[in-house]
This record gives C-alpha cells, sequence and structure tokens, in this order.
C-alpha cells in the first residue's frame, strides 16, 4: 500500500471512530425540522427610576426559546427577581406600565417551582456583586422574540419589558415570588 492510500484509510478510520463516540443530540420533530429558526435579535437598555441608564440585554432566538444576556452596574449586590413583564413600556419611576409578568393562560399563577404555573415571564433570580455589577445569562422555553412554535411573543403589538426587582423570587408565592419593588426596566427593542 502506497503512502497516499494509507493516509486515506487513517482518515477514514478516524472518521468512523468519531462517528462512533460523537454525542446523541435531540432529534427535531419534523415541524421543526420543516422550519427551521433563522437566529433573530433583540435589544434592551436597563434604566433605573430616575431613567439613568444602567446597562443593557441582548436577546436571542434559537429553536427552543430565548437565550438572555444582561450586564449592569450601580445595582444593589444580592439575588434579584428577574421576570419578562407583558408590556414594552418603562415610563413611570415604579415601572408599572410594563404590567404584570407576561402569562400564557387566562389565570395567572407565579412561579417556577409552582406545578400550577402559567407565568410564562418566570425567570430565575440574578445576582449582583458586591460592587454592584451584574452579569448573567439565562434562557427561557416559554418565550420567542417573534411567534415561532407557538411559543408566546415578545415582539408583538404591545411588546415586552424585562423588569429587574429589589428582592430575591422564592418561585411559589403569589403573585411574584415576593420579590418586591421593580428596581430596574428595559423595554425589549426588534434588531441589534
Amino acid at each position: 500500500m502506497n503512502r497516499r492510500a494509507s493516509l486515506a484509510a487513517a482518515v477514514a478510520l478516524s472518521a468512523l471512530a468519531v462517528a462512533a463516540v460523537a454525542p446523541r443530540f435531540i432529534k427535531l420533530s419534523s415541524a421543526e425540522a420543516a422550519s427551521p429558526v433563522v437566529a433573530t435579535k433583540a435589544a434592551a437598555d436597563l434604566v433605573g427610576p430616575r431613567g439613568a441608564r444602567l446597562g443593557s440585554a441582548t436577546l436571542e432566538e434559537s429553536t427552543r426559546g430565548v437565550l438572555i444576556r444582561v450586564q449592569a452596574r450601580g445595582l444593589p449586590p444580592g439575588r434579584h427577581g428577574f421576570h419578562i413583564h407583558a408590556v414594552g413600556d418603562c415610563g413611570d419611576p415604579e415601572f408599572k406600565r410594563a404590567g404584570a409578568h407576561l402569562h400564557g393562560g387566562a389565570a395567572s399563577v407565579h412561579g417556577l417551582l409552582n406545578a400550577r404555573a402559567t407565568d410564562t415571564g418566570d425567570l430565575p433570580n440574578l445576582v449582583v456583586s458586591a460592587d454592584g455589577r451584574l452579569n448573567a445569562e439565562v434562557f427561557s422555553s416559554f418565550v420567542t422574540l417573534g411567534g415561532a412554535g407557538g411559543r408566546q411573543p415578545l415582539l408583538d403589538d404591545d411588546g415586552a419589558a424585562l423588569i429587574l426587582h429589589a428582592n430575591a423570587d422564592d418561585h411559589v408565592s403569589q403573585p411574584i415570588g415576593g420579590a418586591g419593588a421593580r428596581i430596574a426596566c428595559a423595554v425589549i427593542r426588534p434588531g441589534r
């Protein structure tokens, strides 16, 4: 066997070995495979009660939900409830115009750990460091930016907002898990 043939045989055997030990991935349903999601992006400026810019968030569509990345500074240290609210409006100092949590049913039941939960806006708590900085990444399989997969869209007619609360969310109690006042708000906008 010549050197070129030996090299080709070695490459073929290596490819077979890799294929044999390669991880198995989740198989998409025929509907998902027929209509793959093109990456869609959105962004949001995080502001405090007086309108000062505290940071930003980027949102990116995936085939199974939305990845949210948040960076901010000047926040109180500790754990804070973080939710998607139903209206894209941060125009008042208490951020009440952002409405309630985004939810998928007629009745709103809060809590990632609540078996009866219907809030599609529930997200894990975010942790702000001792120096007031926040750098976090969370994923929600409950939402979409534009309506993919039958999930609740964030960029609908009235938009949506990200809200950071003063306290941690216990993910069970009603109506907002004891998360307290709204201390920062970000209107989700398409693009960027």
